[in-house]
Protein backbone atom coordinates (compact mmCIF):
# COMPACT_ATOMS: atom_id res chain seq x y z
CA UNK A 1 0.00 0.00 0.00
CA UNK A 2 1.10 3.42 -0.82
CA UNK A 3 2.21 6.38 1.73
CA UNK A 4 -0.57 8.24 0.27
CA UNK A 5 -3.34 5.37 1.05
CA UNK A 6 -1.88 4.26 4.19
CA UNK A 7 -1.18 7.71 5.94
CA UNK A 8 -4.93 8.86 5.63
CA UNK A 9 -5.90 5.11 6.53
CA UNK A 10 -3.69 5.27 9.78
CA UNK A 11 -5.34 8.79 10.42
CA UNK A 12 -9.15 7.12 10.61
CA UNK A 13 -8.21 4.30 12.60
CA UNK A 14 -5.99 6.73 15.20
CA UNK A 15 -9.60 8.75 15.07
CA UNK A 16 -12.30 5.84 15.53
CA UNK A 17 -10.33 4.36 18.51
CA UNK A 18 -9.94 7.93 20.49
CA UNK A 19 -13.66 9.06 19.69
CA UNK A 20 -14.62 5.79 21.59
CA UNK A 21 -12.45 6.98 24.36
CA UNK A 22 -14.16 10.22 24.45
CA UNK A 23 -17.48 10.00 23.10
CA UNK A 24 -19.38 9.76 26.84
CA UNK A 25 -17.14 13.06 28.21
CA UNK A 26 -17.91 15.26 25.61
CA UNK A 27 -17.90 18.57 27.11
CA UNK A 28 -20.50 21.03 27.19
CA UNK A 29 -20.03 23.26 24.16
CA UNK A 30 -19.53 20.00 21.94
CA UNK A 31 -23.32 19.40 22.51
CA UNK A 32 -24.46 22.65 21.17
CA UNK A 33 -22.59 21.41 17.70
CA UNK A 34 -24.95 18.37 18.21
CA UNK A 35 -27.68 20.25 18.98
CA UNK A 36 -27.25 22.27 16.04
CA UNK A 37 -26.79 19.66 13.79
CA UNK A 38 -29.74 17.71 14.59
CA UNK A 39 -31.77 20.87 14.18
CA UNK A 40 -30.79 21.24 10.78
CA UNK A 41 -31.61 17.22 10.50
CA UNK A 42 -34.49 17.18 11.58
CA UNK A 43 -36.01 20.02 11.55
CA UNK A 44 -34.13 22.26 8.87
CA UNK A 45 -33.49 24.67 11.74
CA UNK A 46 -30.11 26.26 11.96
CA UNK A 47 -30.72 26.93 15.98
CA UNK A 48 -29.76 25.35 19.25
CA UNK A 49 -33.53 25.00 19.97
CA UNK A 50 -35.98 24.12 17.51
CA UNK A 51 -38.53 27.60 15.86
CA UNK A 52 -35.58 29.63 17.03
CA UNK A 53 -33.28 30.26 14.26
CA UNK A 54 -29.40 31.64 16.15
CA UNK A 55 -26.08 32.60 14.56
CA UNK A 56 -24.19 30.78 17.79
CA UNK A 57 -22.10 27.94 15.99
CA UNK A 58 -18.93 29.61 15.49
CA UNK A 59 -18.07 27.01 12.74
CA UNK A 60 -20.78 26.98 9.91
CA UNK A 61 -18.68 24.34 7.85
CA UNK A 62 -18.54 21.84 10.98
CA UNK A 63 -22.36 21.85 11.87
CA UNK A 64 -23.30 21.70 8.16
CA UNK A 65 -21.32 18.44 7.78
CA UNK A 66 -22.12 17.73 10.81
CA UNK A 67 -26.15 17.88 9.79
CA UNK A 68 -25.51 16.65 6.72
CA UNK A 69 -24.27 13.03 8.24
CA UNK A 70 -26.89 13.39 11.41
CA UNK A 71 -29.43 13.84 8.22
CA UNK A 72 -28.09 10.10 6.51
CA UNK A 73 -28.40 8.50 9.61
CA UNK A 74 -32.75 9.12 9.99
CA UNK A 75 -32.15 5.80 7.49
CA UNK A 76 -32.40 3.92 10.78
CA UNK A 77 -35.73 5.51 11.82
CA UNK A 78 -34.17 8.13 14.06
CA UNK A 79 -31.40 10.72 14.10
CA UNK A 80 -27.68 9.89 15.75
CA UNK A 81 -26.19 12.92 16.04
CA UNK A 82 -23.45 11.16 18.17
CA UNK A 83 -22.95 8.54 15.66
CA UNK A 84 -22.37 11.36 13.35
CA UNK A 85 -19.97 12.96 15.21
CA UNK A 86 -17.81 9.81 14.99
CA UNK A 87 -18.64 9.05 11.35
CA UNK A 88 -17.45 13.26 10.56
CA UNK A 89 -14.22 12.83 12.76
CA UNK A 90 -13.16 9.65 11.11
CA UNK A 91 -13.76 10.95 7.17
CA UNK A 92 -11.83 14.47 8.48
CA UNK A 93 -8.97 13.20 10.08
CA UNK A 94 -8.31 10.71 7.03
CA UNK A 95 -8.51 13.70 5.49
CA UNK A 96 -6.24 15.19 7.79
CA UNK A 97 -3.96 12.23 6.93
CA UNK A 98 -4.19 12.58 3.28
CA UNK A 99 -2.66 15.82 3.65
CA UNK A 100 0.06 15.08 5.34
CA UNK A 101 0.69 12.69 2.25
CA UNK A 102 1.22 15.15 0.22
CA UNK A 103 4.16 16.86 1.74
CA UNK A 104 7.43 15.74 0.68
CA UNK A 105 8.22 14.38 3.82
CA UNK A 106 10.17 11.51 5.34
CA UNK A 107 6.83 9.00 6.70
CA UNK A 108 8.13 8.99 10.19
CA UNK A 109 7.93 12.64 10.17
CA UNK A 110 4.41 12.20 8.73
CA UNK A 111 3.42 9.94 11.01
CA UNK A 112 4.58 11.76 13.80
CA UNK A 113 3.01 15.13 12.65
CA UNK A 114 -0.48 12.96 12.78
CA UNK A 115 -0.18 11.38 16.12
CA UNK A 116 0.87 14.50 17.48
CA UNK A 117 -2.49 16.12 16.72
CA UNK A 118 -4.66 13.19 17.03
CA UNK A 119 -3.63 11.73 19.93
CA UNK A 120 -3.36 14.98 21.76
CA UNK A 121 -5.47 14.99 25.18
CA UNK A 122 -6.17 18.83 24.35
CA UNK A 123 -7.37 17.92 21.64
CA UNK A 124 -9.38 15.02 22.64
CA UNK A 125 -10.83 17.31 25.12
CA UNK A 126 -12.47 19.62 22.73
CA UNK A 127 -13.77 16.90 20.37
CA UNK A 128 -16.76 17.18 18.91
CA UNK A 129 -16.11 20.71 18.23
CA UNK A 130 -14.55 21.91 15.27
CA UNK A 131 -11.08 21.04 16.56
CA UNK A 132 -10.46 17.98 13.69
CA UNK A 133 -11.62 20.69 11.09
CA UNK A 134 -9.64 22.91 12.09
CA UNK A 135 -6.17 20.45 12.25
CA UNK A 136 -7.40 18.90 8.08
CA UNK A 137 -7.90 22.64 7.27
CA UNK A 138 -4.42 24.35 8.13
CA UNK A 139 -2.66 21.01 7.28
CA UNK A 140 -4.09 21.14 3.90
CA UNK A 141 -3.09 24.63 3.14
CA UNK A 142 0.05 23.50 4.12
CA UNK A 143 0.27 20.88 1.50
CA UNK A 144 -1.25 22.79 -1.80
CA UNK A 145 0.39 26.11 -0.92
CA UNK A 146 1.94 25.91 -3.59
CA UNK A 147 -1.18 25.66 -6.25
CA UNK A 148 -2.68 28.73 -5.84
CA UNK A 149 -6.29 27.58 -7.68
CA UNK A 150 -6.84 25.27 -4.93
CA UNK A 151 -5.35 26.86 -2.22
CA UNK A 152 -7.88 29.84 -2.48
CA UNK A 153 -10.53 27.29 -2.23
CA UNK A 154 -9.02 26.11 0.71
CA UNK A 155 -8.49 29.66 2.05
CA UNK A 156 -12.25 30.13 1.96
CA UNK A 157 -13.10 26.65 4.02
CA UNK A 158 -11.13 27.77 6.29
CA UNK A 159 -12.75 30.66 7.19
CA UNK A 160 -15.93 28.52 7.26
CA UNK A 161 -14.43 26.22 9.87
CA UNK A 162 -13.51 29.43 11.78
CA UNK A 163 -13.08 32.96 11.19
CA UNK A 164 -10.54 33.76 13.55
CA UNK A 165 -8.22 31.42 11.46
CA UNK A 166 -7.73 33.63 8.73
CA UNK A 167 -4.31 35.02 11.14
CA UNK A 168 -3.13 30.73 9.04
CA UNK A 169 -4.57 31.61 6.16
CA UNK A 170 -2.48 35.26 5.25
CA UNK A 171 0.57 33.89 6.58
CA UNK A 172 0.35 30.53 4.79
CA UNK A 173 -0.17 32.29 1.88
CA UNK A 174 2.74 34.95 1.96
CA UNK A 175 5.20 32.50 2.44
CA UNK A 176 4.12 31.05 -0.76
CA UNK A 177 5.48 33.00 -3.89
CA UNK A 178 2.98 30.97 -6.19
CA UNK A 179 0.59 32.57 -3.53
CA UNK A 180 1.69 36.01 -3.77
CA UNK A 181 2.01 35.62 -7.84
CA UNK A 182 -1.52 35.04 -8.56
CA UNK A 183 -2.98 36.77 -5.14
CA UNK A 184 -6.35 38.17 -6.88
CA UNK A 185 -7.19 34.67 -8.32
CA UNK A 186 -6.23 33.40 -4.72
CA UNK A 187 -8.61 35.99 -3.26
CA UNK A 188 -11.52 35.43 -5.51
CA UNK A 189 -11.75 31.78 -4.96
CA UNK A 190 -11.63 32.70 -1.45
CA UNK A 191 -14.32 34.80 -1.64
CA UNK A 192 -16.27 32.75 -3.85
CA UNK A 193 -16.58 30.06 -1.45
CA UNK A 194 -16.94 31.84 2.03
CA UNK A 195 -18.81 35.48 1.03
CA UNK A 196 -21.83 33.38 0.19
CA UNK A 197 -22.45 32.29 3.76
CA UNK A 198 -21.03 35.23 5.39
CA UNK A 199 -24.01 37.18 3.13
CA UNK A 200 -26.89 35.31 4.07
CA UNK A 201 -25.65 35.21 7.98
CA UNK A 202 -25.64 39.00 7.58
CA UNK A 203 -28.90 38.75 6.19
CA UNK A 204 -30.72 36.45 7.48
CA UNK A 205 -29.84 36.28 10.78
CA UNK A 206 -28.30 39.59 11.52
CA UNK A 207 -24.45 39.12 11.76
CA UNK A 208 -22.20 37.95 9.18
CA UNK A 209 -19.99 37.00 12.24
CA UNK A 210 -21.22 34.90 15.07
CA UNK A 211 -22.93 36.01 18.37
CA UNK A 212 -20.76 33.72 20.16
CA UNK A 213 -17.98 36.71 19.97
CA UNK A 214 -19.89 39.02 21.78
CA UNK A 215 -21.24 36.25 24.42
CA UNK A 216 -17.74 35.43 24.84
CA UNK A 217 -15.56 38.87 25.02
CA UNK A 218 -18.55 39.95 27.71
CA UNK A 219 -17.48 36.83 30.05
CA UNK A 220 -14.21 38.43 30.04
CA UNK A 221 -12.26 35.64 32.04
CA UNK A 222 -14.90 35.42 34.79
CA UNK A 223 -12.22 37.70 37.24
CA UNK A 224 -9.49 34.91 36.58
CA UNK A 225 -5.97 35.00 34.53
CA UNK A 226 -6.28 36.13 30.97
CA UNK A 227 -5.48 33.98 27.67
CA UNK A 228 -1.69 33.61 27.44
CA UNK A 229 -1.46 33.68 31.34
CA UNK A 230 -3.57 30.42 31.76
CA UNK A 231 -1.84 29.42 29.07
CA UNK A 232 1.72 29.29 30.38
CA UNK A 233 0.26 27.99 33.50
CA UNK A 234 -0.72 25.35 31.68
CA UNK A 235 3.03 24.88 30.18
CA UNK A 236 4.12 24.66 33.84
CA UNK A 237 1.26 22.47 35.12
CA UNK A 238 2.62 19.41 37.60
CA UNK A 239 -0.31 17.69 35.67
CA UNK A 240 2.04 15.55 33.20
CA UNK A 241 -1.08 14.89 30.76
CA UNK A 242 -1.70 18.55 31.02
CA UNK A 243 2.32 19.76 30.90
CA UNK A 244 2.71 17.40 27.70
CA UNK A 245 -0.47 18.14 26.10
CA UNK A 246 1.49 21.92 25.75
CA UNK A 247 5.00 20.34 24.91
CA UNK A 248 4.96 19.83 21.01
CA UNK A 249 3.70 23.41 20.80
CA UNK A 250 6.73 24.49 22.71
CA UNK A 251 9.13 22.20 20.50
CA UNK A 252 7.43 24.35 17.60
CA UNK A 253 7.92 27.44 18.33
CA UNK A 254 11.70 26.73 18.79
CA UNK A 255 11.59 25.11 15.88
CA UNK A 256 10.16 27.97 14.33
CA UNK A 257 12.98 30.03 15.86
CA UNK A 258 15.78 27.82 14.72
CA UNK A 259 14.70 28.21 11.50
CA UNK A 260 14.19 32.08 11.27
CA UNK A 261 17.13 32.66 13.17
CA UNK A 262 19.75 30.12 11.74
CA UNK A 263 18.36 29.37 8.43
CA UNK A 264 16.45 32.87 8.12
CA UNK A 265 13.68 30.83 6.05
CA UNK A 266 10.18 31.77 5.90
CA UNK A 267 8.92 28.77 4.09
CA UNK A 268 4.74 27.16 4.80
CA UNK A 269 5.61 25.37 8.02
CA UNK A 270 7.18 28.38 9.51
CA UNK A 271 4.46 30.48 8.61
CA UNK A 272 2.25 28.00 10.70
CA UNK A 273 4.21 28.58 13.89
CA UNK A 274 4.17 31.99 13.17
CA UNK A 275 0.21 31.76 12.62
CA UNK A 276 0.16 30.41 15.95
CA UNK A 277 1.79 32.65 18.01
CA UNK A 278 -0.11 35.36 15.87
CA UNK A 279 -3.68 33.81 16.95
CA UNK A 280 -2.48 33.58 20.83
CA UNK A 281 -1.95 37.64 20.21
CA UNK A 282 -5.06 37.98 18.87
CA UNK A 283 -7.13 35.90 21.64
CA UNK A 284 -5.34 38.11 24.54
CA UNK A 285 -6.28 41.07 22.50
CA UNK A 286 -10.06 39.78 22.52
CA UNK A 287 -9.75 39.37 26.02
CA UNK A 288 -12.23 36.03 26.41
CA UNK A 289 -11.73 33.48 28.94
CA UNK A 290 -9.22 31.34 28.42
CA UNK A 291 -11.59 27.91 27.83
CA UNK A 292 -9.04 25.24 26.44
CA UNK A 293 -10.56 24.59 23.09
CA UNK A 294 -9.36 28.15 22.30
CA UNK A 295 -5.63 26.56 23.11
CA UNK A 296 -6.51 23.76 20.41
CA UNK A 297 -5.71 25.88 17.08
CA UNK A 298 -2.21 26.91 18.22
CA UNK A 299 -0.64 24.14 19.76
CA UNK A 300 -2.10 21.59 16.54
CA UNK A 301 -0.52 23.98 14.34
CA UNK A 302 2.63 24.10 16.23
CA UNK A 303 2.72 20.39 16.75
CA UNK A 304 2.61 20.13 13.05
CA UNK A 305 5.10 22.84 12.32
CA UNK A 306 7.99 21.02 14.71
CA UNK A 307 6.64 17.64 12.95
CA UNK A 308 7.41 19.11 9.32
CA UNK A 309 10.63 21.37 10.35
CA UNK A 310 11.96 18.60 11.63
CA UNK A 311 11.58 16.36 8.78
CA UNK A 312 12.85 18.64 6.87
CA UNK A 313 16.13 19.13 8.78
CA UNK A 314 19.40 17.96 7.55
CA UNK A 315 20.30 13.85 8.36
CA UNK A 316 21.89 13.83 11.68
CA UNK A 317 19.48 16.69 13.11
CA UNK A 318 16.64 15.15 11.41
CA UNK A 319 17.17 11.93 13.60
CA UNK A 320 17.51 13.66 16.89
CA UNK A 321 14.16 16.14 16.09
CA UNK A 322 11.97 13.26 15.17
CA UNK A 323 13.24 11.30 18.32
CA UNK A 324 12.17 14.32 20.39
CA UNK A 325 9.06 14.49 18.34
CA UNK A 326 8.45 10.55 19.13
CA UNK A 327 8.76 10.95 22.95
CA UNK A 328 6.19 14.00 23.33
CA UNK A 329 3.92 11.19 21.32
CA UNK A 330 5.16 8.83 24.07
CA UNK A 331 4.49 11.67 26.40
CA UNK A 332 0.47 11.08 26.16
CA UNK A 333 0.34 7.90 27.47
CA UNK A 334 -1.06 8.96 31.27
CA UNK A 335 -4.21 10.30 29.56
CA UNK A 336 -5.08 6.44 28.17
CA UNK A 337 -3.78 4.84 31.59
CA UNK A 338 -7.30 5.39 33.54
CA UNK A 339 -10.23 3.44 33.51
CA UNK A 340 -12.03 4.27 29.52
CA UNK A 341 -14.02 5.18 28.10
CA UNK A 342 -13.41 8.54 29.57
CA UNK A 343 -15.61 9.47 32.75
CA UNK A 344 -14.30 13.20 32.04
CA UNK A 345 -12.01 14.15 29.64
CA UNK A 346 -8.16 15.41 30.77
CA UNK A 347 -9.39 19.21 30.14
CA UNK A 348 -12.25 19.77 31.83
CA UNK A 349 -14.41 22.94 33.61
CA UNK A 350 -18.02 22.18 33.41
CA UNK A 351 -20.30 22.12 36.31
CA UNK A 352 -21.72 18.43 35.85
CA UNK A 353 -20.33 15.65 33.49
CA UNK A 354 -22.23 14.69 30.72
CA UNK A 355 -23.59 11.87 32.23
CA UNK A 356 -25.04 13.87 34.63
CA UNK A 357 -26.49 16.62 32.48
CA UNK A 358 -27.86 13.56 30.30
CA UNK A 359 -30.03 12.34 33.35
CA UNK A 360 -31.05 15.92 34.46
CA UNK A 361 -31.84 16.83 30.87
CA UNK A 362 -34.28 13.73 30.54
CA UNK A 363 -36.02 14.33 33.28
CA UNK A 364 -36.06 18.00 32.93
CA UNK A 365 -37.73 16.88 29.90
CA UNK A 366 -40.27 15.35 31.45
CA UNK A 367 -41.64 17.77 34.13
CA UNK A 368 -41.31 20.87 31.65
CA UNK A 369 -42.85 19.18 28.57
CA UNK A 370 -43.22 22.05 25.75
CA UNK A 371 -42.75 25.32 28.84
CA UNK A 372 -39.88 27.47 28.25
CA UNK A 373 -37.21 26.84 31.09
CA UNK A 374 -33.68 29.41 31.37
CA UNK A 375 -30.37 27.85 31.21
CA UNK A 376 -28.74 27.74 34.28
CA UNK A 377 -25.66 29.33 32.46
CA UNK A 378 -24.70 25.78 30.88
CA UNK A 379 -26.67 24.99 27.98
CA UNK A 380 -25.44 22.49 25.36
CA UNK A 381 -25.91 19.32 27.14
CA UNK A 382 -29.33 20.02 28.64
CA UNK A 383 -30.97 21.19 25.42
CA UNK A 384 -29.15 17.98 23.50
CA UNK A 385 -30.94 15.72 25.89
CA UNK A 386 -34.47 17.23 27.26
CA UNK A 387 -34.68 18.73 23.12
CA UNK A 388 -37.02 21.09 25.27
CA UNK A 389 -37.16 24.95 24.77
CA UNK A 390 -34.56 25.98 26.81
CA UNK A 391 -33.01 29.83 26.64
CA UNK A 392 -29.89 31.60 26.95
CA UNK A 393 -28.06 34.07 24.92
CA UNK A 394 -27.02 30.48 23.23
CA UNK A 395 -30.65 29.90 21.98
CA UNK A 396 -32.59 33.44 21.60
CA UNK A 397 -31.24 36.10 19.96
CA UNK A 398 -33.77 38.08 21.35
CA UNK A 399 -31.84 38.09 24.94
CA UNK A 400 -28.87 39.54 22.78
CA UNK A 401 -30.17 43.12 22.55
CA UNK A 402 -28.66 44.65 25.30
CA UNK A 403 -25.09 42.46 25.27
CA UNK A 404 -24.45 43.68 21.62
CA UNK A 405 -25.29 47.18 23.08
CA UNK A 406 -22.99 47.22 26.38
CA UNK A 407 -20.27 46.11 24.19
CA UNK A 408 -20.37 48.23 21.09
CA UNK A 409 -20.58 51.20 24.11
CA UNK A 410 -17.10 49.59 25.82
CA UNK A 411 -15.60 49.23 22.40
CA UNK A 412 -12.83 51.57 20.64
CA UNK A 413 -13.96 54.00 18.23
CA UNK A 414 -12.95 51.65 14.83
CA UNK A 415 -13.83 48.32 16.56
CA UNK A 416 -17.54 49.90 17.78
CA UNK A 417 -18.03 50.95 14.35
CA UNK A 418 -17.13 47.19 13.10
CA UNK A 419 -19.37 45.88 15.23
CA UNK A 420 -22.45 48.44 14.14
CA UNK A 421 -21.59 47.54 10.65
CA UNK A 422 -22.11 44.04 11.68
CA UNK A 423 -25.11 44.01 13.45
CA UNK A 424 -26.46 46.18 11.10
CA UNK A 425 -29.54 44.26 10.15
CA UNK A 426 -29.68 42.88 13.80
CA UNK A 427 -33.74 42.48 14.70
CA UNK A 428 -32.96 45.28 18.00
CA UNK A 429 -36.88 44.86 18.57
CA UNK A 430 -36.81 40.76 18.72
CA UNK A 431 -38.64 39.74 21.96
CA UNK A 432 -37.07 37.42 24.14
CA UNK A 433 -38.89 33.77 24.48
CA UNK A 434 -40.94 34.37 28.03
CA UNK A 435 -39.37 31.41 30.48
CA UNK A 436 -42.11 29.64 32.57
CA UNK A 437 -39.01 28.57 34.39
CA UNK A 438 -35.55 28.79 35.40
CA UNK A 439 -32.73 25.96 36.30
CA UNK A 440 -30.25 27.12 38.29
CA UNK A 441 -26.89 25.93 39.94
CA UNK A 442 -25.18 25.46 43.42
CA UNK A 443 -22.23 24.06 44.68
CA UNK A 444 -22.98 21.28 47.32
CA UNK A 445 -25.33 18.61 47.74
CA UNK A 446 -28.92 19.36 46.98
CA UNK A 447 -31.89 17.59 45.37
CA UNK A 448 -30.83 17.45 41.76
CA UNK A 449 -27.57 16.75 42.43
CA UNK A 450 -24.42 16.30 39.84
CA UNK A 451 -21.20 15.64 39.78
CA UNK A 452 -17.98 17.27 37.75
CA UNK A 453 -14.47 16.32 37.50
CA UNK A 454 -13.80 20.04 37.67
CA UNK A 455 -15.90 21.40 40.09
CA UNK A 456 -16.73 18.79 42.37
CA UNK A 457 -20.66 17.90 44.09
CA UNK A 458 -23.57 21.06 42.79
CA UNK A 459 -27.14 20.45 42.34
CA UNK A 460 -29.76 22.04 40.10
CA UNK A 461 -32.83 23.46 41.30
CA UNK A 462 -35.69 24.18 38.89
CA UNK A 463 -38.05 27.13 40.26
CA UNK A 464 -40.86 29.13 38.73
CA UNK A 465 -40.30 32.01 36.61
CA UNK A 466 -41.58 35.21 38.39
Amino acid sequence: MSRSWWLPVTAALLSALTFLVAKDSLTDDAYITLDYARNLAVHGDWALIPGRPANTATSPLHVALLGFVTLLTRLSGSVHPVLALGIVNVGVSAVFGWAWSRMRLPAVAQVLGIALVLLNPLLLSALGMEVLLIAAMLTLLVAFVGRPGVFGPLAGLTLLTRLDLVVFVVLIGAASAAVRRKLPQVVGWCALVALPWLVFSWLYFGSAVPDTLVIKQLQRSFGGPGYLHTGLDFMRSSNPVVALSFAPAELGVLAVLAVLLLRRRFDPFVALGLGALAYCLLYALLRVPPYHWYFVPPVTALSAAAAGIAGQAAKWPRAGALTLTALLVAGYAPAFLVPLPWQAPPFFGNWASARDYARVGHELAARVGDRAVGAPGEIGTLAYFCDCTIVDGFSDPGLLAPQIRQRIDNASPVVAWLFRLDYTRFQWSKPPIRLDYQLRYAPGPGPWQVCSAAKGIGHLTLEPSR
